[in-house]
């Protein structure tokens, strides 16, 4: 099912008596989601996500906008006739039910000509949960189960109706990081066999590039970049996206450009001919520096973290914004990293720079 955004916008009244500024959570987001596409929504706490999710579902009504299941405007369409499975972020179950009459608890409430059978319930919520690969926990409690069982159920009681449109607000944050990888590699193998269009909202970046098809970047409820995980992280449009993504995260520098040349202190790192002159900010993914023949940037060595095929160099500079400056080279070059000093040369591609009132991304 192709979902569309068109303009939407949410504004809550201020609850600040002194301060009576409305709270613009989502700002004209306008954006088609294609038909059986994973869709990632990334961004900062608060940045509204789950506000875009819960509009989505109905359980949120938009100040102005509208929304689109296919051809069919269903903005002021109730949550229950959109055809939606949402997944809560704290699972949301019944602890009294078992993991059965946990799914199958939405098709309890049908009514008139969508009416089942019991027998048609509990064969579909079996499906469902064959599907999540927890047919064998059907007779047990949600307290009998880990913190992954439970997610699998909230999962299956969201596929049993055969949404239209699955929505996942974060549910992975309360899992531990072993379970968290497993449990977003089960989710995109359940998407892709169910083919059904699914909304990921997360604020980690590692799993939303991990899984989506493409992801939106958000802050303070508007759309920074939309494009393929890779894509975004190769070509971010501003500095905000830049340093959102990436772990470990991009090193930004105070630099200036003259004369077509790019300085980061009174070291010249690149030739942009087509750059004018004036201050910038510089932004080197971690992988963007070499140990070669013709450095380019001198930095203070502070330690080597040897990490199995990769070591991570960390070092400090007078123009850095970040508190180190971090690069990831090969293990093999660690015999070239010694002393009190390490000159870094830099890899272009890997290089980005940013106007330094606005963040804009200026291209060379």
């Amino acid at each position: 099912m192709k979902v569309a955004l068109q303009n939407l916008t949410k504004i809550f009244p201020s609850r600040n008596k002194k301060q009576p500024k409305p709270v613009v959570a989502v700002n004209d987001f306008t954006f088609d989601i294609p038909d059986g596409t994973l869709i990632g929504l990334l961004g900062p706490s608060g940045c509204g996500k789950s506000t875009v999710l819960n509009l989505i579902s109905g359980l949120l009504k938009p100040t102005s906008g509208k929304i689109f299941f296919g051809d069919d405007d269903v903005t002021n369409l109730p949550p229950e006739n959109r055809g939606v499975g949402l997944v809560f972020q704290n699972y949301a179950l019944y602890p009294h039910l078992t993991v059965k009459k946990n799914i199958t608890f939405p098709l309890e409430n049908l009514k008139g000509k969508d009416k089942l059978t019991k027998e048609q319930m509990d064969q579909m919520a079996l499906e469902a949960a064959k599907l999540v690969q927890i047919d064998m926990l059907m007779d047990r409690k949600p307290s009998e189960l880990s913190g992954g069982q439970q997610q699998r159920v909230a999962i299956a009681r969201a596929l049993v109706k055969n949404p239209k449109v699955l929505l996942l607000d974060e549910p992975l944050s309360n899992l531990d990081a072993r379970l968290r990888l497993q449990t977003r590699e089960e989710i995109r193998r359940i998407q892709r066999s169910t083919g059904v269009t699914t909304i990921f909202v997360t604020h980690d970046q590692e799993e939303a590039m991990s899984i989506s098809d493409l992801i939106v970047v958000m802050k303070d409820g508007e759309i920074h970049q939309i494009d393929k995980p890779q894509n975004v992280y190769d070509d971010p449009v501003d500095l905000f996206v830049a340093k959102f993504l990436g772990t470990p995260p991009i090193n930004v520098f105070d630099g200036r450009v003259e004369n077509g040349k790019l300085f980061i202190g009174d070291e010249a790192v690149l030739d942009i001919p087509s750059v004018p002159n004036g201050n910038v900010d510089v932004a080197i993914r971690p992988e963007g520096f070499t140990l070669d023949e013709n450095p380019v940037l001198t930095c203070d060595l502070s330690r080597v973290e040897v990490m199995g095929r990769d070591i991570s160099v960390v070092a400090t500079h007078n123009n850095s914004q970040n508190p180190v400056v971090r690069a990831i080279i090969d293990s093999d070059n660690l015999s070239s990293v010694n002393g009190t000093k390490v000159k870094f040369g830099v890899k272009p591609n890997k290089v980005f720079i940013f106007e330094k009132e606005t963040g804009k991304r200026i291209r060379f």
